[in-house]
């Protein structure tokens, strides 16, 4: 990753590059962290429906969409983030992809019930509100959805299991815990 930009790893718009706001809360994923994400998921995600209410540079999101997602709805409370998000989904013609200044939470309130495949929770490290966010994206996840979570620690089974959710995968890369989760019984 350069200064200013992520660059897309996979699918249909890879090495395209997406602008970075110059915000201290903003750190996109790093490449290596994602490229694993979507190893975990599988490469091809054609007609998955996923949400990113804490978007940022948008690099999950974009990804999610490179690789076939039917619609990918980013969300970003800053006006700066949204912007940005915009001009490169109009660059990149990604029709699939819909935009929208707001807080994550109100947007993980509104999905609707069982609505998505897959949602990427990666808010600001010192978010207060990461467990209710976890609570309200497992309302809006189809059956067999996941949950992508990054965080500077890692969510054990003690955490995640009252809040209803398994630990599927994990990753440490420097600062960042990359956790896949699905919903638990």
């Amino acid at each position: 990753m350069s200064n200013g930009e992520v660059r897309i790893i996979g699918g249909q718009w890879k090495r395209s590059k997406l602008s970075v706001g110059n915000l201290p809360s903003l750190r996109p994923t790093p490449d290596r962290v994602r490229e694993t994400l979507f190893n975990w998921l599988g490469q091809d995600l054609t007609g998955w429906h996923c949400a990113d209410p804490f978007a940022g540079s948008g690099a999950l999101g974009f990804e999610a969409a490179s690789r076939g997602a039917a619609s990918v709805f980013l969300t970003d409370a800053s006006s700066e983030c949204v912007a940005a998000l915009q001009k490169a989904k109009d660059r990149l013609d990604a029709s699939q992809i819909r935009i929208q200044r707001s807080d994550g939470l109100a947007v993980l309130r509104q999905l609707p019930t069982g609505s998505q495949d897959l949602v990427f929770l990666d808010p600001p490290y010192d978010y207060p509100h990461h467990e209710l966010a976890l609570k309200l994206a497992r309302q809006c996840l189809k059956p067999e959805g996941l949950v992508y979570l990054e965080a500077d620690k890692i969510w054990r089974d003690d955490v995640l299991h009252p809040l209803g959710w398994l630990l599927s995968r994990h990753l440490k890369a420097g600062s960042v815990h990359a956790h896949l989760l699905q919903a638990g019984a």
